[in-house]
C-alpha cells in the first residue's frame, strides 16, 4: 500500500527573515575579502553540551562479539562530574580548528576566552601580520547578537591584541549554514560515536584525535574556570565599548576596536 517505516525529518525552521539571504551574501563577500587579504575568518559556536561519566553516547563502535560497552540506565547528570561545554573556533581558510572544552557555565565571557585561546595556541601564528580577525556566528546562545557582555569581551580582547574585532551574526533559524557546524563539530561526533565520555581527559582525546581526508586537524584545551551567570553589563559600561554598526542590518554586523 505504499507504506514504509520513516523516521523524523527536520526541515520545518518556521518563518524566514526577509533579510535572509541578503544577510548570508554580506557574510559571503566579507568572507572573501578577507582571505583575499590574509586575514583571518573563524566560525564559532557552543557544541551540544555532554554529560560526563558513564553514559550512552550514540552511535556504534567495533568490539568483540557480546562485548558492548555497559553505561548507565539513566542519562541523569553526573553531580560530581557535570557537563562538558565544547566551544569551537573553527578556521574557514586554513581547516583548522581549536576547541575550548568547559565545565562551567556557557556564557559569554568563555566564548571569547575561548577565541582568544585559539588566538593564541594557533591564529597569531598562521596570521602574523593580520590586523583585523572577522568572526562569523549564531544569533543567539553566548554569543547572542544582542549580549551586551559578549560585546564588552570582544573590546576586552580587542584591547588586548591590538586588532579590529569583525563580527556578522547569523539570521534566526539558519544555524546549520554555521560553517563548524557541518566542517568540524560534526566529524568530532562522528569520531566518538559509541564512546561513553567518562572524564574531561577521555573528551579532550577524542576532540584531539578527530581528523578528515580534507586536512582537518584539531587542537584542544580544558578550561577548568568557573564563569557566573547572570552578570550584567550597566548602560554606562555598555556606551563606553568601542563598536561601529554597519548601515545593513549593524545587529547583525559590527566591529569593535581597540580603545586607545
Amino acid at each position: 500500500m505504499g507504506y514504509s517505516l520513516q523516521g523524523n525529518k527536520k526541515v520545518k525552521e518556521g518563518s524566514d527573515h526577509p533579510d535572509r539571504d541578503a544577510q548570508f551574501n554580506f557574510i559571503n563577500e566579507k568572507v572573501k575579502i578577507f582571505q583575499s587579504n590574509n586575514q583571518p575568518v573563524i566560525s564559532v559556536d557552543t557544541k551540544k553540551k555532554e554529560n560526563i561519566g558513564e553514559f550512552k553516547n550514540a552511535g556504534r563502535e567495533y568490539r568483540k562479539k557480546g562485548d558492548p560497552r555497559k553505561v548507565k540506565t539513566h542519562d541523569f547528570p553526573d553531580k560530581d562530574k557535570g557537563k562538558a561545554s565544547p566551544y569551537g573556533v573553527y578556521d574557514i581558510t586554513k581547516n583548522k580548528g581549536w576547541v575550548s572544552v568547559g565545565i562551567s557555565a556557557d556564557t559569554a565571557e568563555f566564548s571569547v576566552h575561548s577565541i582568544e585561546s585559539w588566538w593564541e595556541e594557533m591564529g597569531k601564528f598562521s596570521y602574523a601580520d593580520a590586523c583585523e580577525i572577522y568572526i562569523t556566528c549564531d544569533g543567539g546562545g553566548s554569543n547572542a547578537s544582542r549580549s551586551r557582555l559578549w560585546k564588552r569581551e570582544l573590546q576586552r580582547f580587542s584591547n588586548k591584541i591590538n586588532k579590529v574585532i569583525h563580527v556578522s551574526h547569523f539570521p534566526p533559524g539558519t544555524s546549520k549554514w554555521n560553517k563548524i557546524e557541518h566542517k568540524m563539530f560534526s566529524f568530532i561526533s562522528q569520531n566518538w560515536r559509541g564512546t561513553p565520555l567518562v572524564d574531561l581527559v577521555t573528551i579532550v582525546s577524542l576532540i584531539g584525535n578527530t581528523k578528515t581526508k580534507a586536512g582537518l586537524e584539531i587542537k584542544v584545551k580544558s578550561d577548568t574556570r568557573i564563569y557566573k551567570k547572570g552578570i550584567v553589563i550597566s548602560d554606562e559600561e555598555f556606551a563606553s565599548i568601542n563598536i561601529e554598526r554597519n548601515e545593513f542590518h549593524g545587529d547583525w554586523n559590527y566591529k569593535i576596536s581597540p580603545k586607545k
